[in-house]
């Protein structure tokens, strides 16, 4: 009996253990998911866990009435949790263009998923009080749950999603939950009613599980395809984004996290404008730093001056260099610029990188992506180009992708007038670029030694830039923003000013 009694405990503490890795595995999936999809990182997961743990507490506060056959209702709620969590990924990729609603589903999901974990604990704690001393039952309960909680925060980002991806990570979880529930059939079949029936339902949860696991891809495919209206070509998740290429006739379109990076029809406009001010004005170009611009596009323009000797290239995403390093369509877009012997490809984050810095640049171009949440903001802070000035030479200049004049002014102008705090001369301008709309840029020198309508040096075959920075600096009265604060890490004031002129666009 003894014996019989510790494999009941035991049993059931592990499953406490899975319960704890795959709901905070469900959790990770629907905030990955809603900054993929929704965009603003830091805003989706901070509301999708404040839904899940307030939906937990209203799943404990209701697990007080369930008082009869306890055991089976444990089961049946591991079965619930395997299908619903498991699936919503799935749920939420099909539906993501197709209905209004999309965010409310999304917090449906994650409200139904932490109601039915939270139920979980308690009932199983109902089941074992009278037969564990209380102090070793919460004690082991809780030990359990923190050591599965910690165990998928670390397996997420490192293995899951760069395995498996978001859709395989969610049905692979609730695969593990279902398996729970089917060991649980049968392990315990002499304290489980109508186990037969309990037995049939786990397994028919499973196979349905593994079936959409099994076409996972197929489904994703299908789903990308009503997102993007385009023929997908390639697709990459990275542990810091989903990378979506697509063809559509003579067009090539990437998307990083559902956001368009660049359209090959018009790239060219964008990066002429990025590289070439600073390259002609600069008084020496022999080493360059490009900050961001994993795709090789901008080191493409900077390659074409033959006063370049070297050029370092700090991104993040070791996925996307290597994908624009290798991919034979995409080396075409940038003249297999990365494997030039020139260039230099570090994958760090690059504020770190940068306060470790002790070399010194002539140029520097800063191509991050738009400050939609705080761990980007940080790289338009104040600090931040702060530590650029001092990896920059006497008179060195930098030119920062800015977003758009004409669809987030106070973004734009705040970027601008945060730069303006650190360089002693500092310009705006912008470019009509198709695909984007308006877009802008700030350019400093760092010193009095050149001006920005100084040519130094020019390079013949560009489409777009003319090498006349005054007729690029002109911006109209719907393009002007007054009053706007400063961005500093401590207030981060341009993530909310970015968010709120964006927000209103979707």
């Amino acid at each position: 009996m003894g014996k019989n009694f510790l494999k009941f405990e035991y049993l059931l503490l592990f499953a406490v253990f899975t319960i704890a890795t795959c709901g905070l595995v469900y959790e990770l999936v629907a905030g990955t998911l809603a900054s993929y999809l929704l965009g603003d990182s830091v805003k989706q997961f901070s509301f999708i866990i404040g839904v899940y743990l307030f939906s937990m507490g209203i799943g404990s506060y209701f697990s007080k009435f369930l008082t009869k056959n306890m055991l089976n209702t444990f089961v049946e709620i591991e079965i619930l949790i395997g299908l619903i969590g498991g699936l919503s990924s799935v749920i939420l990729f099909l539906l993501f263009e197709s209905v209004y609603s999309f965010q409310f589903i999304l917090y449906f999901l994650v409200f139904v998923t932490g109601c039915l974990v939270g139920l979980e604990i308690p009932l199983l704690m109902n089941i074992l009080k009278d037969k564990v001393e209380f102090r070793d039952l919460v004690s082991n309960v809780f030990t359990f749950d923190y050591i599965g909680a910690l165990l998928a925060s670390i397996l997420f980002p490192l293995i899951l999603v760069p395995k498996l991806g978001i859709m395989g990570t969610s049905l692979f979880f609730g695969m593990i939950n279902v398996s729970i529930a089917i060991a649980l059939c049968f392990l315990l079949k002499n304290e489980l009613k109508k186990v037969h029936f309990l037995k049939t339902k786990a397994i028919a949860s499973f196979l349905i599980l593994l079936a959409t696991f099994i076409f996972s891809d197929r489904i994703l495919s299908f789903s990308e395809g009503k997102l993007y209206g385009e023929n997908i070509i390639y697709t990459n998740t990275t542990p810091y984004q989903r990378i979506v290429l697509t063809h559509n006739k003579s067009d090539y379109r990437l998307y990083l996290n559902n956001n368009l990076q660049f359209s090959s029809a018009d790239e060219y406009r964008y990066h002429e404008a990025l590289v070439h001010p600073a390259l002609s004005m600069a008084k020496n170009v022999s080493n360059v730093l490009v900050l961001g611009g994993g795709d090789g596009l901008a080191v493409r323009e900077i390659l074409k001056y033959q006063a370049v000797k070297k050029i370092t290239l700090v991104d993040l995403d070791e996925g996307m260099t290597r994908m624009f390093k290798t991919n034979t369509i995409l080396t075409g877009f940038n003249n297999n610029s990365l494997n030039n012997p020139k260039v230099t490809v570090y994958n760090k984050d690059a504020y770190i990188w940068a306060k470790n810095c002790s070399e010194k640049f002539d140029v520097v171009i800063i191509d991050f992506p738009d400050p939609s949440n705080y761990s980007l903001g940080k790289l338009y802070s104040l600090n931040f180009y702060a530590t650029v000035q001092k990896l920059m030479n006497p008179d060195a200049v930098a030119v920062i992708q800015t977003t758009s004049p004409y669809f987030a002014p106070k973004s734009f102008w705040c970027i601008n007038k945060t730069v303006a705090q650190v360089f002693p001369q500092v310009d705006a301008y912008h470019a009509y670029v198709p695909s984007f709309g308006e877009w802008g840029f700030t350019i400093a020198i760092n010193g009095f030694g050149t001006t920005f309508n100084t040519v130094n040096r020019k390079v013949n075959g560009l489409r777009f830039y003319n090498y006349r920075f005054d007729t690029f600096n002109y911006f109209s009265q719907d393009m002007i923003s007054k009053d706007i604060e400063i961005n500093r890490l401590d207030n981060q004031i341009l993530v909310r000013y970015f968010d709120e002129e964006w927000g209103k666009l979707q």
